[in-house]
């Protein structure tokens, strides 16, 4: 879990260094999410991580926020980060700094084995811990692209492709199309040449190519067709098409 948190902190601190020192006409810069400026990915992710840090601290306050969200489940969580995105981008990365700290002290306290409520299933700390780690580095992506940094991959990858393929089921059941029951094998070329794999050898369903390129996909911020990404199998070909690891419906893809 220390660990988890680390490379959550370290994920944060790379986005912050982005954006600390950025004139204000670049927090309302555009990125490649359509109709989201830099502004609003910061917003988005203060907003999660306080909803975050009540689910792990405060689960009666945790069920006022979900009777809310299903009032108007379309639009909640945009609407949240709207009204965050609407203060100056000083208030706005003072009060994202305070939240983390917050959440990850939340998170290294809570108890083991005891799940948090979300706004999908329940979750372990370590797994909110993980989600949030995928969130950060794909929107701080966005912002990234938006102002033309390289961001270089670490090792903190291996979380985001190991929650890519644990999704695998969840993006067939958002398309609304049955997941094969057959495993798939993942073998993923990590930053330092290693390679991370998951499922069985010798599976017919197969899934390779540059660790980098799968958490592209599975965060959807590039086009399946961009990536460094193979397949063996039609089952692993289709799935590659719909790959999601973030909650909600279908993404649109870039």
């Amino acid at each position: 879990m220390a660990e988890l948190v680390a490379d959550l902190s370290a994920e944060i601190d790379v986005v912050d260094s982005m954006v600390a020192h950025l004139p204000e006409s670049g927090w309302f810069a555009s990125t490649p999410a359509v109709g989201w400026r830099v502004i609003d990915q910061v917003a988005h992710l203060s907003w999660t991580d306080e909803q975050a840090r009540v689910a792990a601290t405060d689960a009666a306050a945790f069920d006022d926020i979900l009777k809310t969200a299903w009032e108007k489940p379309a639009t909640f969580v945009d609407d949240g980060a709207r009204e965050e995105a609407a203060k100056p981008p000083a208030q706005l990365l003072a009060d994202w700094r305070t939240r983390r700290r917050a959440l990850m002290d939340a998170l290294l306290s809570h108890p083991p084995g005891q799940k948090l409520p979300w706004f999908g299933p329940p979750m372990s700390a370590a797994s909110m811990a993980t989600a949030r780690l995928m969130e950060v580095w794909a929107h701080g992506l966005d912002i990234a692209d938006a102002l033309g940094i390289s961001n270089e991959p670490t090792a903190r990858l291996k979380s985001i492709a190991h929650l890519g393929v644990r999704t695998r089921d969840f993006a067939y059941q958002v398309n609304q199309i049955i997941p094969p029951a057959e495993e798939f094998r993942y073998e993923l070329t990590a930053p330092d040449g290693s390679v991370w794999t998951w499922g069985p050898e010798g599976a017919a369903q197969k899934v390779s190519g540059s660790a980098l390129d799968f958490c592209l996909l599975v965060t959807q911020r590039r086009n399946p067709a961009d990536v460094d990404i193979r397949t063996e199998g039609d089952d692993a070909a289709r799935w590659v098409t719909i790959a999601q690891c973030f909650a909600g419906p279908p993404g649109g893809g870039r």
